[in-house]
């Protein structure tokens, strides 16, 4: 008796958010339904294909010198956005998954850190420059340092002293955090979570880095060239986190805003500088 074959052909879609973006689409067909008759044995099932992200072309000139080796370059391989290669540690090595850093959310935190950054230092700089071009009133025109985001050198009282002001602005931010962190260990969950009518825009879009939506993205941005803008952010973002860290450094040393220190470099280069403000340590500091 010789066996019947059906085929059966459902396609399966899998998809696949790609780090620039974009989708990645494959449809796999289901195996076929075998009737066999008594004793013959069934044939081999053929492996499903699989739907594999294909690296971006890479060049010498994307990648930085130091600390590109044969192994991060198996693993960073162009499709995250900002992605040198440059990895020495190999912080991001996923044969080394499963410690105290997940690879995958260091490039997620690296964007959110990225972006708080870049809000900083911009409310870093701004209140200064502003207050000394008279557009703001000069009361408000503060050192960064003395608005009372440091509490204890706070100099000024807003509608409150500055140690209630940075307990109202810890509180704020730990429910944003938790919101965050919600999001990225259950994507697509705060939509569920009631939020005074607003949890619909916190549905999110899968990929926890780039939630999108109204809230996120209300101007629409990126729909044709959102590879392109994502690594501008990253590139961005880490400007911003070394400028913050300078800002930090400048002000233990210094005792003076960043806004003041450029000044100063300009009007004396040889006298207001990195080697010149060394001596200062300990001493200007305002902490």
């Amino acid at each position: 008796m010789h066996s019947c074959v059906l085929d059966f052909f459902a396609i399966d879609p899998i998809d696949s958010n790609r780090a620039d973006g974009s989708r990645l689409t494959a449809s796999i067909p289901s195996p076929p339904l075998l009737f066999l008759s008594q004793g013959e044995e069934a044939p081999a099932a053929e492996e499903a294909p699989k739907a594999v992200a294909k690296a971006q072309p890479r060049s010498k000139d994307d990648l930085y010198l130091m600390g590109v080796s044969d192994q991060n370059m198996a693993y960073l391989d162009g499709t995250l956005p900002g992605d040198f290669g440059f990895d020495p540690l190999g912080m991001s090595d996923p044969e080394g998954a499963g410690g105290f850093v997940n690879p995958q959310w260091l490039a997620y935190s690296e964007v959110i850190h990225g972006r708080w950054a870049m809000l900083g230092v911009a409310g870093i700089v701004a209140p200064e420059i502003l207050g000394q071009a008279g557009l703001i009133p000069e009361s408000t025109g503060l050192v960064w340092f003395t608005s009372g985001a440091i509490p204890p050198q706070g100099t000024f009282d807003y509608w409150a002293n500055p140690m209630t002001i940075f307990w109202v602005n810890m509180c704020m931010m730990n429910f944003a955090e938790i919101k965050r962190g919600q999001d990225y260990w259950y994507p697509g969950s705060q939509a569920e979570q009631p939020l005074m009518g607003w949890e619909k825009g916190f549905a999110g879009s899968g990929n926890p880095a780039y939630p999108g939506g109204k809230y996120f993205n209300f101007a629409g941005l990126g729909k044709d060239d959102m590879a392109k803008m994502q690594k501008k952010e990253i590139k961005n973002g880490r400007l911003a986190m070394m400028a913050f860290l300078g800002c930090m450094v400048q002000a233990v040393v210094t005792g003076e805003g960043p806004w003041k220190n450029i000044c100063d470099h300009v009007a004396d280069p040889f006298g207001a500088n990195m080697l010149a403000n060394f001596g200062a340590i300990g001493g200007a500091s305002p902490f």
